[in-house]
C-alpha cells in the first residue's frame, strides 16, 4: 500500500506505542455510534455547511470512522487517511484547493461527487497530548478557511476528546468499581423521609427557597438568582434538597412542591419589584423537575403566573437537565418552543454530564447553558479540563447562547472563567444560597454590585 509521501515523518516506535495504549484505553474503536460525537459532526456540518464531515481515531493500520456527515464510511487504510499529515505537522491542516497540495496525490479524501475541492481538518488529543484522531471538513468548492473559523473547528475537536476522556474514565470506573450492594428504598419503614411526612411538610407550608446570586464575573454585578428549594423541619433545622426530592419524584408529590416553588419564586419577584423599580431587571431561575416538565399545560401555567403576579417573561428563567428532555424528545421540543414563545428564558442545566448534550443543544431552542460544576472543579488539574471549558463558551458563542459556570469555588477558577470569556457565573467563593431577607439586605445595600466574599459572609449570614 502506498505511503502518502516520504517527507511525512512517522512516529517513531515508542511514541506509536504509547499513542496506541492511550487509544485502547478509550475502548472506542469498532463501537456502536454515540449521539454525543454524530452531535459533532452535525454541528460542524451545518456551521461549515460542508459536504461531508469525518471524525475519526487510528490505530495501527487503519483509520477508523466513529462518525460521519455526509458519507456513509466505515474506515480508511491509516496511510491514506489526513491523519498522518496532522500527526506529522502536529495541529491543524488547511487546504483551500486540493487539486494544488503535492502531498494528497494518494491520499483518500471521500466525497460522492469526487475528491473535494477544499478541506480543513484538526486533531483530537488525548488528555497526555496524544493524537488520537481527527475531525475534518470537506467541500466540493473552493472555500478558504478563516482563523476564526478554524478556531470553531478546533473547539469541536476538542469536544470529542472531552467526549473520549468521559468514556475513558467510565472505562477505568468500570474495571474498579466493586460489587455493589442494595440499598434500601427511600419509602421503606426504616427510612426518613417517608411519603406522609413530605405531605405533611407540605401542608404545613415547611418548605422555603433559599436563593444563589449569579454574577457577571467582570462587573461582579448580580444579573440573577437561582432558586433552591430547602425543607424548614421544626426540630431538624434546614434539610438538603437532596434528602427529600428523590422520594419526592418517586412519589409524585414532586409536582404540588414543585408548583409551590414556581408560585412562590413568582411571589418573591413581585416583592423584590415593589422596593426598588431597578430589580425588575432581576431574573429568578427556577428548577423544574422532569414531571413538572413533562405534564400539558406547562407553558399556560407559567403564563398565569406572570399574569398574577404582574411580572414580564424575561424576569423569570426555568432551568432544566438534560434528564428531563429524554423520555419524549418531540414532547419536550413543543414545551420547550411553547415557553419561548411566552419569553422567558431557558436553561440547560448541569451541562456537559448527559450522553447526548451536544445533540440537544442543537435541537433545543435554549437560551443559557450552565456549565456543570465537575467541570468548573478540574480546571485547575490541566490544560485538558481547561480546553472542555472553552469549548462549551466558544460553542455557545457560535450559537448565540450566554454560559453560567456553576460551582465557583476558588479565585483560580474565576480567574480562568474569566481568562476562557465566560461572562457568568455562581458558586460558594461568589454568595452561598441564602434566605429571600438575606438577599433583600445584599440588594439594598450592594446596589446589586456584589462585595467581595467576606462582606458577604458577614452581611447576608
Amino acid at each position: 500500500m502506498q505511503q502518502v509521501e516520504s517527507e511525512i515523518v512517522a512516529l517513531d516506535e515508542q511514541q506509536e506505542e504509547s499513542r496506541l495504549a492511550v487509544l485502547a484505553s478509550t475502548g472506542i474503536l469498532d463501537t456502536p455510534p454515540e449521539p454525543g460525537y454524530d452531535a459533532i459532526t452535525r454541528l460542524a456540518a451545518d456551521y461549515f455547511q460542508a459536504d461531508a464531515v469525518l471524525l475519526g481515531f487510528a490505530d495501527e493500520s487503519r483509520f477508523w470512522i466513529k462518525s460521519c456527515w455526509g458519507e456513509l464510511i466505515r474506515e480508511l487504510p491509516r496511510d491514506r487517511s489526513i491523519f498522518e499529515m496532522i500527526v506529522a505537522q502536529d495541529g491543524p491542516l488547511v487546504v483551500s484547493d486540493a487539486s494544488q497540495h503535492p502531498k494528497l496525490k494518494d491520499c483518500l479524501l471521500p466525497l460522492r461527487k469526487g475528491n473535494p475541492s477544499s478541506f480543513a481538518s484538526a486533531p483530537v488529543r488525548s488528555r497526555e497530548g496524544k493524537i488520537l484522531g481527527t475531525l475534518t471538513i470537506f467541500s466540493s468548492s473552493l472555500r478558504l478557511i478563516t482563523m476564526d473559523e478554524l478556531r470553531i473547528l478546533e473547539s469541536l475537536a476538542e469536544m470529542a476528546a472531552g467526549q473520549l476522556e468521559l468514556r475513558q474514565l467510565r472505562n477505568s470506573i468500570h474495571r474498579q468499581a466493586p460489587a455493589q450492594t442494595l440499598r434500601p428504598r427511600r419509602n421503606s419503614s426504616a427510612v426518613w423521609p417517608r411519603k406522609p411526612d413530605l405531605r405533611h411538610a407540605l401542608e404545613q407550608r415547611q418548605f422555603v427557597l433559599y436563593y444563589q446570586p449569579e454574577i457577571n464575573l467582570f462587573t461582579r454585578r448580580i444579573v440573577g438568582l437561582e432558586a433552591l428549594i430547602r425543607w424548614n423541619h421544626p426540630e431538624r433545622g434546614i434539610i438538603s434538597p437532596d434528602d427529600f426530592i428523590p422520594l419526592a419524584e418517586e412519589s409524585g408529590l414532586i409536582l404540588p412542591i414543585g408548583d409551590w416553588g414556581l408560585a412562590e419564586a413568582c411571589h418573591q419577584i413581585q416583592k423584590w419589584c415593589s422596593e426598588d423599580p431597578d430589580h425588575r431587571s432581576l431574573r429568578v431561575c427556577v428548577n423544574l423537575s422532569a414531571r413538572q416538565f413533562a405534564r400539558h399545560g406547562l407553558a399556560d401555567q407559567v403564563d398565569a403566573l406572570l399574569r398574577r403576579f404582574g411580572l414580564t417573561s424575561r424576569q423569570l428563567g426555568l432551568e432544566m437537565t438534560e434528564s428531563s428532555l429524554i423520555p419524549d424528545m418531540h414532547t419536550a421540543l413543543e414545551v420547550l418552543s411553547s415557553l419561548r414563545r411566552l419569553g422567558v428564558a431557558l436553561l440547560m442545566d448541569d451541562f456537559g454530564t448527559g450522553y447526548s448534550s451536544l445533540n440537544h443543544l442543537h435541537t433545543f431552542p435554549f437560551d443559557i447553558l450552565k456549565i456543570d460544576r465537575s467541570f468548573v472543579a478540574r480546571m485547575t488539574e490541566g490544560e485538558q479540563p481547561v480546553q472542555i471549558v472553552r469549548t462549551i463558551v466558544e460553542l455557545a458563542r457560535v450559537l448565540g447562547m450566554d454560559v453560567v459556570a456553576e460551582g465557583i469555588e476558588t479565585a483560580e477558577q474565576y480567574e480562568l472563567l474569566q481568562k476562557l470569556g465566560c461572562h457568568y457565573g455562581q458558586g460558594f467563593l461568589i454568595a452561598r444560597p441564602m434566605p429571600a431577607e438575606a438577599v433583600t439586605r445584599l440588594l439594598n445595600l450592594s446596589g446589586r454590585i456584589l462585595p467581595d466574599p467576606e462582606a458577604v459572609e458577614a452581611l447576608c449570614y
